[in-house]
């Protein structure tokens, strides 16, 4: 063999073994992020603050510890509501929590966790991913420096803990209440007396006689918090909140930093979570509620026509109250209203439909 062929085939055979080795060599792993997290839920509460948690901990296991969170159950960094000015601020880079908390700095936040009358949790997220809404939630969470997705669905809430029978939309004038967001506005259209509280303040509020009736969620996470202790009729379904959705608000020039790639990791691990808080509840409720009616005696009831009508007839005044505020809060409504008559008239045949005759024919 002439030498010339012996060099030829080694610097072939040499290069072959270096691209090998760089095919099968682990891509360099990007700079390490290092996030800090908020919540407006109290460390391992189930389904809220563990559905947070599980979150947290999702962007580290997708990533191998690359993205790495340090996590701040509501009063370990900050209060409940003040993450938004924590994150907004950039002193952390996250928060979960419900933005309809926050329907003071602007009403249209309400819209991305709940409103009365409202999108169910598969219709709302057939709004957001197709309909508009996520430009929307952009567009607004941006004026405050933030970026938004939805993390977590609770599904449709119960409409809350009594002291007495609501016998009609009368028996809610002077009623002290804890519900916020513009739940809590059409209360105030109906004469009661709406008080927004965090969860862990609740059940002493309640017990003390300090407010005479509560929503939370519904019957899993209502039975942890032991309202029946204070409070024995539990009335159904809930205006307020039809399909309660959480979200990760991340500070928005943090998250333009980020490569796409990373986006698409946190957006991933926040689509998952959506998927699996709101089987959770699903999962949950109905044994929970069963336990509650056999165990704490619980009374069960469901709100009458007369009452839905009132509430109604709030909603609507709370909603020219919104639309009258900006430009931004008339569009985001008018987007909802446009879904909820689209989406909604397509579950009204499909999903309500099925399950209402199932029901029927099986006797459930």
């Amino acid at each position: 063999m002439k030498r010339r062929d012996v060099i030829k085939k080694g610097l072939i055979g040499a290069g072959s073994v270096a691209a090998a080795a760089t095919i099968s060599a682990p891509a360099i792993a990007s700079e390490r992020i290092e996030i800090s997290m908020v919540s407006t839920w109290g460390r391992d509460f189930p389904g809220l603050g563990t559905g947070a948690q599980r979150f947290a901990q999702r962007l580290s296991d997708m990533t191998d510890g690359r993205m790495t969170v340090k996590y701040f159950a509501a009063g370990e960094r900050v209060g409940a509501f003040d993450v938004f000015d924590e994150v907004a601020s950039g002193n952390a880079q996250m928060y979960h929590g419900a933005d309809y908390y926050f329907t003071g700095k602007h009403p249209g936040f309400g819209y991305f966790t709940a409103v009365p009358f409202g999108l169910t949790a598969s219709e709302f997220t057939a709004w957001m991913r197709f309909s508009g809404g996520q430009e929307l939630y952009d567009k607004l969470s941006a004026d405050f420096g933030l970026k938004g997705i939805p993390c977590g669905n609770t599904g449709v809430q119960m409409g809350g803990w009594f002291r007495k029978e609501m016998r009609s939309a009368a028996d809610f004038k002077g009623l002290k209440m804890r519900m916020p967001g513009l739940g809590g506005d059409v209360l105030a259209k109906m004469g009661a007396s709406p008080v927004s509280l965090p969860g862990g303040q609740i059940y002493e509020n309640l017990i003390s006689g300090a407010i005479d009736a509560t929503e939370w969620v519904g019957p899993w996470n209502d039975e942890i918090m032991k309202f029946y202790e204070a409070a024995k009729f539990y009335y159904y379904p809930g205006y307020h909140e039809p399909g309660a959705s959480l979200s990760v608000q991340m500070n928005k020039k943090w998250w333009d930093g980020l490569s796409s790639s990373d986006q698409l990791i946190i957006e991933a691990a926040a689509a998952m979570e959506n998927d699996v808080m709101f089987a959770e509840f699903n999962a949950k409720n109905g044994a929970a509620l069963e336990r509650l009616i056999s165990q704490q005696g619980v009374k069960l009831r469901n709100f009458s026509d007369d009452i839905y009508d009132a509430f109604g007839e709030a909603s609507d005044e709370v909603f020219d109250d919104v639309q009258d505020h900006s430009p931004l809060a008339k569009e985001i409504h008018q987007s909802m209203i446009k879904a909820r008559k689209e989406i909604g008239g397509w579950n009204n045949i499909s999903d309500s439909a099925y399950v209402q005759q199932r029901n029927r024919v099986l006797g459930l």
